[in-house]
């Protein structure tokens, strides 16, 4: 297909060119012939001529003309297009035409000849463009067809692996509704336990696309509370939520990788320092967790698929909205985001 699309392309122009040649020689006056050169030489340099403006059509028609209307993000009226491309065609037939006369034919100019050739050969040259055209126009439509259909076989996929990541925390939330009503009642820590952790799976599992900050800032404490159920008690917790946080709109659990990588290599001093604020407009979150001494180089808190899918999360939910800088101090690592907030959307 590819090959005769190409062969169409280079073998049309001449073939139109013919077309027009014969509707000058033989239709224009058919009974005198008076623009059907008398020797063989002259009728090869004319086709040869025209040979040549033919190509010079192509090139208006499919290297300028297609590729600048339907490149175009807004395009004009169909109707506009047409008049530029007919308008565009009379000065080629015109000087083609007075070509042949003056240096082929070596004919005086005629007003009324010019006119006749561009009247009989312009039409053609213009049924060639729209031809062209909707040739063009088949091929960007099924461009753009096989284009939806695999933007809808991609959102398919995407919708069975959404539905089978959420069949597994939808079983463990069931299972754990299970396993509340079998212990015993006097077992209130494990029951809160259970409790706690059915809350943020709930978090997880029926968030919308965005949610504001003060439902975020209450996953965080509760996940906060969640995993000091099994540190020890010497670990030092510090934590701000600056109350100016509330309205305002985000994607939910931005921040939980850094949180949750604070907790995970904690040590040394066993503190962590957390700090969200509002400031100009913009969502300041800070977490600094102390590091045990020296920090083993295969466990280093900067790494990890959790923290890659979080960069991966943020660069396209937040483009060239937010600023992350994870730095890895003398006893501790700090982490830091900047998210320019959404406080106008409700």
């Amino acid at each position: 297909m590819s090959k005769f699309k190409n062969l169409y392309q280079w073998l049309s122009p001449p073939l139109a060119g013919l077309l027009m040649l014969g509707f000058v020689w033989f239709v224009a006056d058919p009974e005198s012939n008076m623009y059907y050169p008398r020797s063989q030489e002259d009728r090869l340099y004319t086709i040869a001529t025209v040979f040549i403006f033919s190509y010079i059509l192509f090139i208006l028609f499919h290297v300028i003309a297609l590729r600048y209307f339907f490149n175009k993000r807004k395009r004009i009226n169909a109707g506009v297009e047409y008049a530029i491309i007919f308008i565009s065609i009379i000065p080629v037939i015109a000087s083609l035409s007075l070509y042949v006369t003056f240096f082929i034919n070596h004919k005086s100019f005629s007003l009324p000849e010019l006119i006749r050739n561009c009247g009989l050969v312009t039409p053609i040259a213009f049924i060639h463009y729209l031809a062209s055209r909707n040739i063009r126009a088949n091929e960007e439509y099924n461009r753009q067809r096989l284009q939806l259909e695999k933007t809808k076989s991609n959102q398919l996929e995407t919708e069975l692996k959404y539905l089978r990541a959420q069949y597994h925390p939808h079983f463990l939330f069931n299972a754990l509704n299970t396993v509340y009503f079998q212990i015993n009642d006097s077992n209130t820590d494990a029951k809160n336990t259970v409790e706690l952790l059915s809350e943020l799976l709930r978090y997880q599992l029926y968030i919308e696309e965005k949610v504001h900050i003060s439902e975020e800032i209450n996953f965080i404490k509760s996940y906060i509370r969640f995993q000091q159920l099994r540190m020890t008690k010497s670990l030092i917790m510090n934590i701000y939520f600056d109350n100016a946080l509330g309205k305002q709109k985000i994607f939910p659990l931005i921040f939980q990788p850094f949180l949750e990588n604070a907790f995970k290599y904690v040590g040394g001093e066993f503190q962590i320092n957390l700090e969200m604020k509002l400031q100009d407009k913009q969502i300041i979150f800070q977490i600094e967790n102390s590091l045990h001494e020296p920090v083993q180089a295969t466990k280093e808190p900067n790494t990890g698929i959790g923290i890659e899918n979080a960069k991966r999360r943020l660069a396209l939910l937040y483009i060239d909205r937010h600023r992350l800088n994870m730095e890895q101090r003398e006893k501790s690592f700090f982490v830091e985001l900047i998210i320019s907030s959404d406080s106008d959307e409700n």
